[in-house]
């Protein structure tokens, strides 16, 4: 595989995979349980990262209807058929609406809602959210006014018996600005709420998690932690904040059982794995993680101190699947007052290994970024076998 950050998306039968090869995004559709390809498709890609080398996809396809949609590094917004791989229709959000170029590129997930794909596109004065018939492309609708696209995905919620979808906004602006926006099926934007560092070069890059009838946020640079009430109408009031709490870059927390979980790290270190109450704010359980991990064999063996870093999360069969982020995989359970790890296996050490990894039909599927620093294996996307297995037996 080629660079990228991109999660692999699984529906309907299918694997859909994003990467980068020279000037070209691959797009992948393989067989979820053999890997072996069934179509290919390329975008031309010219983008170049700011703060890093690879340039590769970050948002994960989104599969629905028989389609798949693919978010491009650059702008593109595309739609092939799933079964042939026939381009249906593609839109340059850059060019094409004015949306300004973010710190890492374009990185929003695209969400399907009905007969429409939503995405944040930020386009310059507006609008920060916009839809697209899954169909044909065309424009549907756009909400709000100048908060620019932040690497945060729109999620679909129901909140207060409706149907809402949250988007966290804050693009590239001076002052910075963005934050909540909640904006109806049809495009009625209900609520704004601001939410975004003083830092210029920040970014709002964990997703809005829905907790009953309460939207938890978290964003990074001095912003902290915070929970909105809303109401039936769409509208949101502040439940408690707290700029000393949980503050994830870039990965996504989880609610489960009334908590909310994520992982709480600096990269490359130990890190921890946290359970919030989103009524209140309290933390309510912690585990750190410290593992060594051997690197190499023979004389030229040595230990190193690994953990899970800015780590990513699932919850599948009861458990916490926890992917490090440098390849280190933990199997956790949590009784609500506490965790237990009931399993840890080094998958490959390898830097940047920040894709959030997926859960189907038994499957476990981890993406390695950079190449290994064990064995020297290049960027891959790994497939492991955890069908009858608990994640206490299916470490590899």
């Amino acid at each position: 595989r080629g660079q990228g950050f991109a999660s692999p998306a699984v529906g309907e039968g299918r694997l859909v995979f994003t990467h980068r090869e020279g000037n070209e995004a691959h797009v992948d559709c393989l067989d979820p349980a053999t890997g072996r390809r069934h179509w290919r498709q390329s975008i031309p890609c010219t983008y170049s990262g700011r703060y890093f080398s690879n340039g590769g996809p970050r948002a994960t396809p989104t599969i629905a209807d028989g389609k798949v949609v693919v978010q491009d590094v650059g702008g593109v917004l595309a739609c092939f058929d799933l079964a042939t791989g026939e381009p249906l229709w593609q839109r340059d959000t850059v060019e094409g609406m004015g949306a300004r170029e973010g710190f890492f590129g374009v990185v929003s997930t695209p969400l399907v809602v009905g007969d429409a794909v939503i995405q944040n596109v930020g386009a310059a004065g507006g609008p920060p959210v916009a839809a697209f018939d899954l169909a044909t492309g065309e424009p549907r609708w756009g909400a709000g006014e100048t908060w620019g696209a932040s690497c945060a995905s729109p999620v679909l919620a129901r909140l207060a018996g409706e149907d809402r979808i949250l988007v966290m906004t804050g693009g590239v602006s001076r002052p910075p600005t963005g934050g909540l926006v909640i904006v109806s099926p049809d495009g009625e934007l209900t609520f704004e709420y601001p939410f975004r560092s003083r830092t210029y070069e920040s970014v709002n890059g964990s997703s809005p998690v829905a907790c009953g009838d309460t939207v938890f946020l978290t964003s990074s640079y001095g912003v902290g932690a915070a929970a909105i009430d809303v109401d039936a109408k769409g509208g949101g009031t502040e439940r408690w904040k707290d700029r000393r709490g949980l503050a994830l870059e870039f990965s996504t927390p989880v609610f489960v059982d009334g908590l909310v979980f994520a992982i709480d790290g600096v990269s490359g270190r130990g890190g921890a794995i946290l359970a919030i109450d989103p009524a209140t704010g309290e933390e309510r359980a912690r585990r750190p993680f410290s593992f060594e991990q051997v690197l190499g064999s023979g004389e030229g063996a040595r230990r190193v101190d690994a953990g899970v870093g800015k780590g990513s999360l699932v919850h599948a069969d009861g458990h916490f699947w926890i992917r490090g982020d440098t390849g280190q995989r933990v199997g956790v359970r949590c009784d609500g007052e506490s965790f237990e790890i009931v399993s840890q296996a080094p998958l490959f050490f390898a830097q940047q290994t920040w894709t959030p990894p997926v859960i189907s039909g038994g499957l476990l599927y981890v993406c390695q970024n950079n190449r290994s620093r064990d064995d020297g294996a290049p960027a891959r996307l790994l497939c492991y076998d955890v069908r009858g297995a608990s994640p206490a037996k299916g470490d590899r």
